[in-house]
């Protein structure tokens, strides 16, 4: 069973599936190739007839597992699916707009964790998901080129919501974006850009990394990609250069970059190679400062992150259950804050064992005390603003990195949640209520069900089989990191 609607571009087939319709693979920009290669995306070309939207449009190009390049279908990157329970322009449902993560590196939007179905079946709002550009074809810091071509990509998919969704029974007045991870990342940045003022009503920010880059940070790693094929990072060297060739220098690279520590810092220890750059253009300033200074304007916000950030890596990177002292003692010497803050960590928590220590400063760097900053700056600016933990410990990994993704979606199967999950069963589907519910309720009402924060009482809603709203729970960790800025990261010269 089919059904149609048209677009500005032409009309649209989708699949009625599950008890909503399904559209696939709309572009919402010309392919980035060509002469479009790195440049700010272009309107899509109209076509003629009705063009069946049944299938994802191919990612952008990016790793695969295992280290290899993903094979890409084509090269209509730039597109957007949407699951609606009523494809009629007069249903005028609540849109929820998803920003997938994947460290700006990896991502698409076809992945079966973010299908949209149960949300747009269940709680009645259009769910849309797109791929924007990933690594060197979004993010590298090319001369020629505009800086984060990639958030640009989401400027532009968001227009096109505006502009289009209508069409399948949204309301471009009530869109909510969500993302996780550099999802999140990406909610913080547009919260603070220009362009994408007036696109949104609503943002939800889970697990928000704190890396942002200064251009010439951004520049000398991307040199170095490009150093591995013999070239400079230029749009007139890159212009014809296979995107697989670089995914394949940006794999090198990233091997390669502990050694490099000394002048890329914090993130070369961590292989963190992309992130949005602080350019002065597309992002005029860090998002923490211009959040807090207004830029946001009365954009509701949900931020949090879960308890046990770090522990998916550490198992992804062998290390978990076999953290030493001296891991342990060099994690907090690298990433703790300030001259003294390993000695702040081992006051703060004096009977944690080293991979308890090693955990947090590393889950704390990356996500944890961003996700808090992010919540602090939109407050302080005058925002509406809620904020969140994920405390419930799934069998498997605890309360990891990832792990509120499909709850979120309500996909409670497949590889990743069976990884995430373990044998949680009923557990995680009550969990998942309890996220769905709180989402999809401040998507439509801009109440999620619990107090919005403030700097004083710090009320946060606690995810557990029994949730609460308490105080901050990680106030111990919020006192060492409370004077660090989050600085956009810099070339150490």
């Amino acid at each position: 069973m089919s059904s149609a609607v048209r677009t500005a571009a032409g009309a649209l087939r989708g699949r009625v599936e599950a008890g909503v319709t399904v559209f696939r693979g709309i572009p919402f920009a010309a392919p980035p190739v060509g002469a479009l290669r790195f440049a700010a995306p272009r309107p899509a070309a109209p076509w003629d007839g009705v063009r069946e939207a049944f299938s994802f449009g191919p990612p952008p190009p990016q790793p695969a597992p295992f280290g290899r390049t993903e094979t890409v279908a084509g090269d209509d990157w730039l597109t957007v699916n949407v699951w609606t329970a009523s494809p009629s322009p007069d249903a005028a449902r609540p849109v929820m707009v998803w920003i997938q993560g994947g460290g700006f590196t990896i991502g698409k939007s076809g992945n079966p964790e973010y299908d949209g179905a149960r949300l747009a079946r269940e709680a009645g709002v259009v769910v849309v998901t797109f791929n924007y550009r990933v690594g060197f074809e979004g993010f590298a810091q090319i001369a020629g080129a505009p800086a984060n071509r990639g958030l640009l990509d989401q400027v532009a998919a968001l227009e096109w919501v505006r502009d289009e969704i209508r069409a399948f029974g949204g309301d471009p007045d009530r869109v909510t974006v969500f993302g996780e991870s550099a999802g999140a990342s990406s909610v913080a940045c547009l919260l603070a850009m220009p362009r994408a003022a007036g696109l949104f009503q609503r943002a939800i920010a889970q697990s928000v990394p704190g890396a942002f880059f200064t251009p010439k940070l951004a520049a000398d790693i991307a040199a170095a990609c490009t150093a591995e094929l013999g070239l400079g990072a230029t749009v007139a060297q890159l212009a014809d250069v296979d995107p697989e060739l670089l995914v394949e220098a940006a794999i090198e690279v990233a091997g390669k970059m502990p050694a490099r520590a000394a002048q890329w810092g914090r993130v070369g220890h961590r292989a963190v190679q992309f992130a949005p750059v602080i350019d002065g253009d597309v992002l005029p300033a860090h998002p923490f400062t211009a959040i807090a200074a207004g830029a946001s304007g009365p954009v509701e916000l949900i931020a949090g992150h879960t308890r046990d950030e770090h522990r998916l890596f550490s198992a992804l990177t062998g290390v978990l259950g076999q953290v030493t002292a001296e891991q342990a003692a060099e994690a907090l010497r690298i990433f703790a804050p300030g001259p003294d803050g390993e000695a702040r960590y081992r006051e703060a928590f004096p009977d944690a064992a080293p991979e308890q220590l090693y955990e947090l400063v590393h889950g704390d760097w990356l996500f944890r005390m961003p996700s808090l900053r992010l919540a602090e700056a939109h407050a302080a600016g005058g925002g509406r603003t809620y904020l969140y933990e994920l405390t419930w410990a799934a069998p498997s990994l605890g309360a990891a990195h990832g792990l509120d993704v499909p709850l979120v979606f309500g996909n409670l199967e497949g590889n990743q949640p069976a990884m995430l999950f373990g044998d949680a069963g009923a557990d995680a589907e009550a969990l998942s209520e309890q996220l769905r519910t709180a989402w999809t309720a401040f998507a439509v009402t801009g109440d999620p069900g619990w107090p919005q924060y403030d700097a004083e009482q710090r009320r946060t809603r606690l995810f557990d089989i029994t949730p609460e709203v308490a105080a901050y729970p990680e106030e111990a960790s919020r006192r060492i990191w409370q004077d660090y800025a989050f600085p956009a990261l810099p070339l150490i010269e």
